[in-house]
C-alpha cells in the first residue's frame, strides 16, 4: 500500500480545478460569441456550464474530503448553495428523463446569487491554489 502525500493529494485536486476551470473558460468564450441561428451556442453555454458547475462540484468535494483550511472558501463552501451546485452536478452526470428536473431548476431559480457564489468559489480557489503552491509568475 502506498502513502499519498499531502502534497499530491493537492496537487491531485489542482487538476481538477484546472479542468472547471477551463469548463469556466469556454463558458465565457461562449457567452461572449454572438447567438447562432440554430442556437448551437446557447447548447454549448450550457454544455460548459454544465460541465463547469459539475467540476467545481468535485473540486469543493475534495476541499471538504481532505480538511483544507481557508477562511473565505470555507465560508463560502457553508452556503446552502453547495448542496444546489451538487444536485446540479448530479443532474449532469446522471441520465435525468425529465428535460427540466429539479436538479437544474431550482439551481436556476436562484438567479444571479448562485451565479455569482461559483464564480467567487472559483476565484478563491484558483487564488488557494496559485498561494499554495507558489506559482505565481
Amino acid at each position: 500500500m502506498t502513502t499519498v502525500t499531502k502534497k499530491e493529494k493537492l496537487l491531485s485536486l489542482h487538476r481538477y480545478y484546472i479542468w472547471a476551470n477551463k469548463m469556466r473558460d469556454h463558458f465565457d468564450s461562449t457567452l461572449m460569441t454572438s447567438v447562432t441561428k440554430d442556437g448551437s451556442n446557447g447548447m454549448d453555454a450550457f454544455m460548459y456550464m454544465g460541465y463547469w458547475y459539475g467540476t467545481i462540484y468535485a473540486v469543493a468535494e475534495g476541499w471538504i474530503e481532505l480538511g483544507l483550511k481557508d477562511d473565505a472558501i470555507n465560508t463560502l463552501l457553508k452556503s446552502d448553495n453547495l448542496g444546489l451546485l451538487k444536485r446540479y452536478r448530479n443532474g449532469v452526470f446522471h441520465y435525468q428523463k425529465e428535460y427540466n428536473d429539479a436538479r437544474f431548476t431550482d439551481l436556476y431559480l436562484k438567479g444571479r446569487e448562485v451565479v455569482d457564489w461559483v464564480r467567487e468559489l472559483n476565484q478563491e480557489l484558483g487564488r488557494y491554489f496559485l498561494d499554495e503552491m507558489n506559482i505565481h509568475q
